[in-house]
């Protein structure tokens, strides 16, 4: 098995960029019109700096000599202009040897002008997902091959399926509920099988999500949140006459596809925990099922309502340090539409998470019952 994942690990680190490259060269280029296009990208690396030295307004203006590493344009050499604004947000300092990705201004299939976009990060981002798919192998063998097989499964049915609906005006609350029943019985029965702590997962992670779709929708229209307090939904709104985008039903959207992973893992937790006690006590009650259930279910509770609360926390801790710094009043800052948002985001799929446990143990009781029943039946007729 640790054979294979290594070899898994040299196809992904070789392949993917190889057909990222490819991508590059056949469908990312137009070079066949008379009129200026708009800025064609390429990987590129920075050979020499030829030129620093004070631009327009007196910041720092560069100029490189850089080598195209990609594309119809591959092994030429082209000058690339820096200029730095004053803002550490956007200037990139670039040395000789760097690789970026180049935005070329071309006409006539020749490059006019070439201006770094950012810098090359595609290649680290390859290695972290090969190292993650090789502990995963060798951690968890055959469950964790399982494990990357959903993934997989998920990040499609995202990608391809309920963000190209949305863009095409499908409401998003929907969407993400569907979605969310689809990639959750998708996961669970490519891990554990079509079986009845399978399915009791499947029932009690569907039963969080509503509830938190159901708070959330409350919540969020009772303290009147738009939907738009980010800059990403802001900038949704100059395509929002073509497609008819419902801001709200997208954050709702948001916080439930943010919350499944925790409500997915709490449940098939307690239903396998509940599962191996009834398999090591067969003649255990109901009540006691449950009761053992929902015990495993509150030692989890604690930190998987940390988890998502820290989670979206950790996100915000750049604008709370700046609410600090500029001793705002707690009045102001607690009635934003940011953060209210993030507190209707965080509590929402907590809540959800929380509801997973009574749900999760009830069905697992009622369906392990059910099937030990069966059971004996069988055995009795035997």
């Amino acid at each position: 098995m640790k054979k294979a994942a290594a070899i898994l690990l040299l196809i992904i680190i070789l392949l993917v960029p190889t057909l990222t490259t490819a991508n590059d060269a056949q469908g990312g280029y137009n070079y066949n019109s008379d009129d200026l296009l708009e800025p064609v990208m390429a990987r590129a690396k920075i050979i020499d700096m030829l030129y620093e030295g004070e631009g327009d307004y007196g910041f720092v203006h560069q100029l490189f000599a850089a080598e195209i590493l990609t594309g119809p344009f591959k092994g030429e050499t082209v000058l690339v202009e820096n200029a730095f604004s004053g803002n550490p947000a956007m200037d990139m300092i670039i040395n000789p040897g760097d690789k970026v990705i180049l935005a070329m201004e071309v006409i006539d299939n020749q490059i006019t002008a070439a201006y770094p976009q950012d810098f090359y990060r595609e290649f680290h981002i390859y290695l972290l997902t090969g190292i993650f798919i090789l502990v995963i192998l060798v951690i968890g063998q055959l469950k964790g091959l399982k494990a990357i097989i959903a993934l997989g499964i998920t990040i499609l049915l995202i990608a391809k399926v309920m963000l190209p609906a949305m863009l095409k005006g499908y409401d998003p609350l929907m969407l993400a509920i569907i979605i969310s029943v689809i990639v959750t019985t998708i996961t669970l029965v490519t891990i554990g099988g079509l079986t009845a702590k399978t399915l009791a997962a499947i029932l009690g992670t569907t039963g969080g999500v509503l509830v938190a779709a159901f708070i959330s929708v409350w919540i969020g229209h009772a303290a009147k949140l738009t939907g738009l307090s980010g800059q990403d939904a802001q900038m949704l709104m100059y395509i929002a006459d073509n497609v008819g985008f419902n801001f709200k039903n997208l954050l709702f959207a948001g916080i439930i596809i943010g919350a499944l992973g925790a409500v997915m893992d709490v449940s098939i937790s307690i239903a396998s925990a509940m599962e191996e006690v009834k398999c090591n006590n067969p003649s255990i009650s109901r009540t006691r099922l449950i009761q053992s259930g929902m015990n495993v279910g509150k030692d989890i509770m604690g930190t998987m309502t940390n988890t998502l609360i820290l989670a979206y926390t950790g996100a915000s801790i750049p604008l709370l340090l700046l609410f600090l710094a500029y001793e705002q009043s707690y009045l102001k800052i607690v009635n934003m539409d940011f953060i209210a948002t993030e507190f209707v985001r965080s509590l929402s799929g907590s809540i959800g998470l929380i509801f997973t446990i009574p749900i999760t143990a009830l069905v697992s009781a009622a369906l392990t019952r059910t099937s030990s029943s069966r059971k004996s039946s069988k055995e009795t007729t035997m």
